[in-house]
């Protein structure tokens, strides 16, 4: 039986004993008082240095190496050592055993904070939300990214650094269109995907080869002698995921280029619940840091002068600056995800009308932890705002609408205000600010002239005028031409199919043969 009494440690220093009596404390808190189902815990401790490092691979430690990485580890070493940055107290993988990363710098009451927070908040979050159920594979993640890394280095010593770093540079900038959006596809078994893949590559380049027989050999054969629904048929189109159709369809992919796209593309995909989830995520792991570190001092397992220096830093992390304040650039998603967490607690415990009429279903009903824990599992955030952001909220952190439309000469007006019209379109516009449908470019290869010059064409399909930079996009549809070896066009249309603007660019020339 886990022991319940006498304090965990003294002061800030720490040993690996106390780590061990911390995380045991803390899930004592976790599973009996808030009824957490978690992965099986990893806490590994690592350096400022080590953390920095991980900073650079997108917090992933166990990625592959690519220059990037490196330009960013001395873009934060450089700010970090000038104090112009902090560093998070931790890194948690979603994976199973679920891994968190404890930098050795943190104070006692720091490693417990980031173990209730990591190891107990983000890994129910990780284990229980339907997103990261249906799209990310947490006990085949450690190996496949272990197999990523091999690959790659494999890579790098058969065709040359710079060809390997080449083919994931055009990865990296296609990396947000290299996803799956929409359910209703197989999940990935990353563990099987090592062991597949040589079968999979023979299989996958014999349906490449009948493609591309089809192509005509002649310049002045016919469009009609392979059919647009034919073509389109033939090359799965349209089709949003740009790396997924690269690696099918491009005609001169070598088979480890191929390889190398699918690597990108699942991880891509593992992070894909995450960009989705930040408020709830955040919040949820806040929040239960927050229950279990309060519980820990009503039971006298920290001390008093612990609990405060615990505050302090809880109370940096959800720091919220006002809509005037010249530091504000959003909300935090600490700090909203935590205040809808508690805002659901006293809806539930201790309603007002205003919460009875809003919220029927969960006023009063009693029981918190159960509402919560239904919440974290079947919501994302921007179904989580629109269902749950309360007008009690709204005023707290004075919240309205600014109606700001270039077209219209009027200029900017607030469109929203704290009457229930305003709280309605208030929480609707929020909850669209983070839907990944709403704010992500929503581009799709649509056709490959396939008897011409088989240019690749693509749409962008523009949503309240909202066109893409042009020189960023330039910059990708390069990429995408490199990989492509054929020329890209980009072709802006609005929702009546009107073309506002096109984008042609054409493949660089291979670099020469050392």
């Amino acid at each position: 039986m886990t022991e319940t009494t006498g304090r965990l440690f003294e002061g800030a220093d720490w040993d690996f004993h106390t780590l061990q009596r911390i995380h045991d404390a803390c899930e004592h808190v976790a599973k009996n008082e808030l009824g957490l189902d978690v992965y099986p815990n990893q806490i590994e401790v690592i350096t400022a240095e080590q953390m920095l490092d991980a900073y650079s691979s997108v917090g992933m430690p166990l990625f592959y190496k690519h220059w990037s990485f490196g330009k960013h580890f001395a873009f934060h070493e450089a700010s970090y050592r000038k104090g112009l940055m902090g560093l998070a107290y931790e890194i948690v993988i979603n994976s199973s055993p679920c891994i968190s990363y404890l930098m050795e710098e943190n104070t006692a009451t720091m490693q417990a904070l980031v173990i209730a927070h990591a190891a107990f908040g983000h890994n129910h979050f990780f284990k229980n939300n339907y997103l990261f159920k249906q799209w990310t594979d947490a006990d085949g993640i450690l190996d496949y990214l272990d197999f990523a890394k091999t690959y790659v280095s494999q890579c790098e010593a058969r065709h040359g650094r710079v060809e390997v770093e080449r083919t994931l540079d055009a990865a990296h900038a296609l990396m947000s269109h290299g996803i799956d959006r929409y359910p209703g596809k197989k999940n990935v078994d990353l563990r099987a995907e090592e062991k597949r893949a040589g079968r999979r590559r023979q299989h996958e380049e014999e349906v490449f080869n009948d493609l591309w027989r089809t192509v005509p050999k002649g310049a002045t054969k016919s469009r009609s002698a392979l059919s647009i629904e034919r073509r389109r048929k033939l090359l799965g189109l349209p089709q949003e995921n740009l790396l997924y159709f690269l690696e099918k369809s491009a005609p001169r992919l070598a088979p480890w280029q191929r390889e190398l796209l699918r690597i990108v593309r699942h991880i891509a995909q593992y992070f894909y619940p995450q960009s989705q989830t930040k408020v709830m995520n955040e919040g949820t792991a806040t929040y239960v840091h927050y229950r279990i570190m309060s519980k820990l001092h009503q039971q006298g397992r920290i001390s008093d002068g612990n609990f405060l220096e615990f505050l302090q830093s809880h109370t940096n992390v959800v720091f919220q600056p006002e809509f005037d304040d010249p530091r504000f650039s959003g909300f935090n998603p600490y700090a909203l995800g935590f205040a809808l967490m508690q805002d659901i607690e006293r809806i539930v415990s201790n309603p007002e009308d205003e919460d009875r009429e809003w919220f029927p279903e969960i006023a009063g009903k009693g029981d918190v932890m159960g509402v919560l824990r239904d919440v974290w599992a079947n919501y994302r955030d921007e179904s989580f705002i629109g269902q749950f952001l309360s007008p009690k909220l709204m005023r707290h952190f004075r919240m309205f609408h600014l109606h700001d439309d270039p077209e219209e000469r009027a200029g900017i007006r607030v469109d929203a205000i704290h009457d229930e019209r305003g709280f309605r379109r208030v929480r609707r516009e929020l909850a669209r600010q983070h839907d990944v449908g709403f704010i992500d470019a929503n581009i799709e290869v649509v056709d490959v002239d396939l008897s011409g010059d088989r240019r690749l064409i693509l749409h962008h399909h523009v949503i309240k005028g909202s066109q893409l930079n042009e020189t960023d996009s330039k910059r990708v549809l390069q990429h995408l031409a490199d990989l492509w070896t054929y020329d890209v066009a980009l072709i802006e249309v609005d929702a009546n199919d009107k073309v506002l603007r096109e984008y042609v660019v054409s493949p660089r020339p291979l670099p020469a043969a050392a």
